[in-house]
């Protein structure tokens, strides 16, 4: 679908009366060039310019149109713009799919009426481009032109009328409302900014996805683009899957899921919209980060003591300076001064620009991927900034000099005025506000930065649920099955009575494990139906004959004793999102540690073993307090397995639970102790 009439409209018609006249005013003051035609059916003028009777009546054909009559009527003018050609329209109407009932009809008679031309809406507030000065929009608002700037996309009229009233110094391209999405969705959206090279990044509030395939491309195209994607998505706390038979769906709900796709294509997901800000201020200034390394400054000893708490547990470096790099900021300093990060460079040299720069340029030389200068600037109607502007040009030219990537943070917003952060963000220099804020806006930006130096994800599965009644396989045959894409098992047998299991445990000799194995055993071992570590013929015999009871047949495996660490490798199917790969720790702490990571497939390599070395029992695999270190490759090719399998049975798989993958020492393997699959009868995938 081409946006790019509507988003860069050279004429625009406005249909209705005040708001039709708000959006008359709004473009005016804002300089639009292009001509605006009113429309209406009895008034002869709208804020001094000529009315129109209908669209038939207009000079010329509209490139966008901001439609604000009622419902009926706007199907009927949305019908006229499409046959007369116009390039898209805002639909302002509410009452529409929003309502159900009678709106749901006209909903659809508002997409079959406009044909071919896109629209936004109904139940949509606007869309503003700061670029041309062209706004769909009625309202008051807080922006101003601007020649690049950052696009935000939301579902909220609200939200956006909040966002164009920021005092950050943020710089607005676009802002977007979408209402009911009924033609153009948050994904069309995306592919069209993507192209627009005035836009330097992009910021997404959504409350769901339209679309997930038009979005898994649109956010592989701003991936490969390298457009930075910041997503704010509501319903964190939103219910998750639904549960299950197995372990794996019991720990996946809906937003990890979601979490998962905006990490695969790439996009940084923040929980609040100053740090969404913050995060695209950053990104304007420079793009993504290239790696964690940062260094932070101040003249207060208690700010670097509150910058160090604050970078507790983020995914950031504040990594110390070697020996040579201390000397040479050293030197700069005074003897008093301890050289570390967050460096608490003192008083000595505050406002004295010579000395600051020596000082700022030795720290920027050192490679940091970021450097933060804590800079709270005093009230203007009080004090006087003088002193505090000695430090912003010495900042500016240090980083002139050396090219390092900086930013000024000052710990309050209000200490930040906007006229200063427009100028820093002019210099390339990002104006943060907010400790914790610019710390998240940092690893944000790093996480883009890693992704964009990936290789492209290949498009998502198809997400449609498979048609027909699942079956649950019973252990033996889930194994086998497995078993053919490279998923290794004990090597066991299954046999029908307590003499071959002792038979079987006899020829692959002592421990064994015996299990009662059936379709409907999904949980074996909250039944009693798994033994470990038996040692001899009787003890085999017993427990057989007790299990025979329990299951169909009887599984005899080797006891695998060496076992390094234990991981969970399961799939489900999230309703939208289609597939999901688990992996996470195993064994009967499951539940318990809940220590996963969720990955959408199909998946790579690179993926999976950055998934395993994420979870806080990963130290298990790298030799843990003397303990042999694991077999991480046999663990990765194993969770490869499990994924080609279930990319193979895409159209037929509901859900499938590896507990535990035994992961034993480098060099020896890891082995599936056991597997439960659920499927829809049929063949695979060709």
């Amino acid at each position: 679908m081409d946006l790019r009439r509507l988003l860069h409209p050279r004429g625009i018609a406005v249909f209705g009366g005040w708001q039709a006249a708000g959006v008359i005013r709004r473009c005016e003051e804002m300089g639009f060039a292009g001509p605006i035609w009113p429309v209406h059916p009895t008034r002869t003028e709208i804020e001094g310019r000529p009315a129109f009777r209908s669209v038939a009546d207009l000079p010329e054909t509209p490139d966008a149109a901001f439609i604000a009559v009622n419902r009926e009527l706007s199907v009927e003018v949305v019908r006229e713009l499409a046959a007369r050609g116009a390039g898209g329209a805002v639909c302002y109407a509410s009452g529409f799919k929003e309502t159900g009932g009678r709106g749901e009809e006209l909903q659809a008679a508002l997409v079959a009426a406009a044909g071919d031309m896109p629209f936004f809406g109904p139940n949509c507030y606007g869309i503003i481009n700061y670029l041309d000065g062209a706004l769909l929009w009625f309202d008051q608002h807080g922006g101003k032109r601007c020649e690049r700037g950052v696009a935000i996309l939301t579902q909220s009229g609200n939200i956006a009328l909040n966002l164009t009233m920021q005092r950050r110094g943020l710089p607005l391209a676009y802002v977007l409302t979408l209402g009911n999405q009924a033609k153009v969705g948050l994904a069309t959206c995306l592919a069209a900014l993507v192209d627009d090279p005035r836009v330097t990044a992009i910021g997404l509030h959504i409350e769901g996805i339209d679309d997930v395939a038009a979005f898994d491309a649109a956010g592989r195209k701003a991936l490969a683009a390298r457009k930075p994607v910041v997503v704010l998505k509501a319903g964190r706390s939103a219910a998750g899957a639904a549960l299950t038979m197995s372990h794996t769906a019991s720990l996946a709900g809906a937003d990890e899921a979601m979490t998962a796709l905006f990490a695969r294509l790439g996009m940084a997901r923040v929980n609040s919209i100053p740090v969404l800000l913050e995060t695209l201020k950053l990104l304007h200034a420079g793009g993504a980060l290239h790696g964690r390394d940062v260094v932070s400054l101040s003249c207060s000893g208690g700010e670097a003591s509150l910058m160090a708490d604050a970078s507790e547990g983020r995914r950031l470096c504040f990594r110390g300076f070697d020996p040579d790099q201390t000397e040479r900021v050293r030197t700069t300093l005074n003897e008093l001064v301890t050289i570390s990060n967050p460096l608490d460079y003192h008083t000595f040299i505050w406002a004295k620009p010579d000395q600051l720069r020596a000082t700022f340029s030795a720290v920027m030389a050192c490679g940091f991927d970021l450097s933060f200068l804590l800079l709270d600037l005093p009230r203007a109607d009080r004090c006087d900034p003088a002193d505090w502007y000695v430090s912003l040009d010495a900042w500016k030219d240090a980083r002139d000099a050396t090219g390092a990537r900086t930013a000024i943070l000052a710990t309050l917003p209000e200490c930040l005025p906007e006229h200063v952060a427009e100028r820093l963000l002019a210099d390339g220099i990002a104006p943060l506000a907010g400790m914790e804020e610019a710390l998240a806006a940092a690893e944000a930006a790093a996480d883009i930065g890693a992704a964009q130096a990936r290789a492209l994800p290949p498009p998502l599965l198809s997400a449609e649920a498979p048609a027909g009644e699942p079956v649950t396989l019973d252990e033996w045959e889930g194994k086998t099955l497995l078993a053919r894409f490279g998923l290794a098992h004990p090597g066991g047998r299954c046999v029908p009575d307590a003499a071959a299991a002792v038979a079987a445990a006899e020829a692959m000799g002592y421990p064994v494990v015996v299990k009662a194995v059936g379709r409907t055993l999904a949980h074996k071992s909250e039944l009693g139906a798994v033994a470990l570590r038996l040692r001899n013929a009787a003890e085999v015999e017993a427990v057989a004959r007790r299990m025979l009871a329990l299951g169909e047949a009887i599984l005899v495996e080797p006891m695998v004793q060496d076992g390094v660490a234990e991981l969970l490798v399961g799939v489900i199917r999230d309703p939208q999102l289609g597939l999901c790969l688990v992996v996470g720790a195993g064994g009967i702490m499951v539940e318990l540690l809940a220590d996963r990571a969720l990955l959408l497939l199909p998946t790579t390599e690179e993926a999976v073993r950055e998934a395993i070395s994420s979870l806080r029992t990963a130290p298990l695999l790298q030799g843990f307090r003397g303990r042999p270190a694991g077999d991480l490759d046999a663990a990765v090719a194993a969770v490869l397995a499990v994924a080609r399998f279930a990319a193979t049975y895409a159209d037929r798989l509901v859900e499938l639970d590896v507990n535990p993958l035994i992961v034993r020492p480098a060099g020896k393997g890891a082995v599936a102790a056991d597997a439960f699959v659920r499927l829809v009868p049929g063949e695979p995938s060709p």
